[in-house]
């Protein structure tokens, strides 16, 4: 039996205000011919379907296209959970409809850790894979906050949480297992970050929980699983050094920080339950390219992207000794007949001689929410000894409102 694990697609994402629609269509009907020609007979999405919880109109004709397209080829069945950035009544919405073509949506953590369990068969019927299809489970989904705690019993009670979800699912799958009297496959799928994960800068992963402990470990997975289909992570990457327990990783470049990143989807064959992995490179259908130095340094390099007919989009990062205040018209004439677009220009010399040095070149682009939140505190002489006390507090309250669903009751 072939899978094929897939993830954070972040259908919608813009880069610098530039959408980027045709890039998603061209990558789903390469998923697509793929599916087809490796014959695959179910599809794992382990998350971050789209990129924000109210997905435009385009993006939901390409999704739902998409699922319509696998519904008529080889393909048996497609998994679907919720991401972080998904809206869970948002996906769940239609899953009844959609297991009519074989697709099954788990959006949200049920009362019932039975839904979340799915038997699949094959053509004949025959039950042929189990599947632990957990979606992103939030802090109030999985921790009861009690008054009086410390920040030390919440950490506790969060990772204890995730754990006895995943033994609890897996425990059931053992039970379907061996009521069937069969050795088929278990994978658990699930979106989340374990510890030693690889990140870049840019590539938009946002954090997941408040604490030292958002990082799970490896060892939350039960021993009887035969792969784990894991979302949330951006680099394609195995999780502490096992070949069927993996990230599959974005199929798109997220930002610029991924630009000379390698993108794949993860093709898991069985033989019983046992599985061979192997990577299939996702082809690059919109090239990003970092260009950082001198003027000089910039002016050869564009040349040289230039001269070989590239249709690049750039970040540009000026860090020369002259200050240049018309770096902008500068670039826009080297790149001016070329298929290239600059997005971003990153004048960090003339920053300093404009703002006194305060900060290289900054926008809000460049800050997350907890630098904003640090250089209001700095700006209103807030004491230091009462910063991370409310940094935490703030970074609570963040949390909680991306955990909200606006597509809900």
């Amino acid at each position: 039996m072939k899978i094929l694990h897939t993830s954070d697609w972040h259908i919608g994402r813009t880069l610098y205000g530039r959408k980027r629609y045709e890039e998603f269509d061209a990558f789903l009907i390469w998923l697509g011919a793929t599916i087809q020609q490796h014959g695959v007979d179910a599809l794992l999405v382990a998350g971050d379907v789209f990129d924000t919880s109210t997905p435009s109109n385009r993006s939901q004709e390409l999704y739902y296209r998409f699922l319509c397209r696998v519904a008529a080829s080889s393909c048996r069945h497609v998994v679907v959970v919720a991401g972080n950035h998904d809206s869970p009544s948002f996906l769940n919405a239609p899953r009844e409809l959609l297991k009519a073509l074989n697709v099954h949506v788990v959006g949200s953590v049920s009362e019932s850790r039975e839904e979340e369990v799915l038997v699949l068969s094959n053509a004949n019927g025959a039950p042929e894979l189990i599947i632990c299809a957990v979606p992103f489970l939030p802090d109030r989904d999985i921790r009861v906050a009690e008054a009086g705690e410390s920040i030390e019993d919440k950490e506790r009670k969060l990772i204890d949480g995730i754990r006895s979800h995943y033994a609890d699912v897996a425990a059931l799958a053992e039970q379907k297992r061996l009521a069937l009297g069969a050795d088929i496959p278990i994978i658990a799928m699930g979106h989340l970050f374990t510890a030693g994960g690889q990140t870049v800068d840019d590539d938009g992963v946002r954090v997941l929980y408040v604490g030292a402990l958002a990082h799970v470990t490896a060892g939350i997975f039960p021993a009887n699983l035969d792969y784990v289909a894991l979302g949330h992570l951006h680099v394609p990457q195995k999780v502490n050094g096992s070949e069927v327990m993996r990230y599959s990783g974005s199929p798109l470049a997220m930002g610029f920080g991924e630009a000379k990143q390698h993108k794949s989807v993860c093709l898991v064959e069985f033989a019983g339950p046992t599985a061979a992995v192997r990577l299939i490179e996702v082809p690059v259908f919109q090239q990003l390219e970092r260009v950082k130095g001198s003027w000089e340094e910039l002016a050869d390099r564009i040349l040289a992207l230039s001269a070989a007919g590239s249709r690049a989009w750039l970040e540009v990062i000026y860090e020369g000794e002259e200050v240049m205040g018309d770096l902008r018209e500068r670039l826009d004439a080297a790149v001016a007949g070329s298929g290239m677009e600059i997005l971003r220009v990153k004048n960090s010399r003339l920053s300093d001689r404009v703002l006194g040095q305060m900060h290289d070149a900054e926008t809000l682009d460049d800050l997350d929410v907890n630098d904003v939140f640090a250089r209001c505190l700095a700006v209103h002489a807030v004491p230091e000894e009462q910063r991370p006390q409310l940094l935490r507090a703030y970074q609570e309250t963040v949390a909680s409102l991306l955990a909200d669903d606006p597509g809900a009751e």
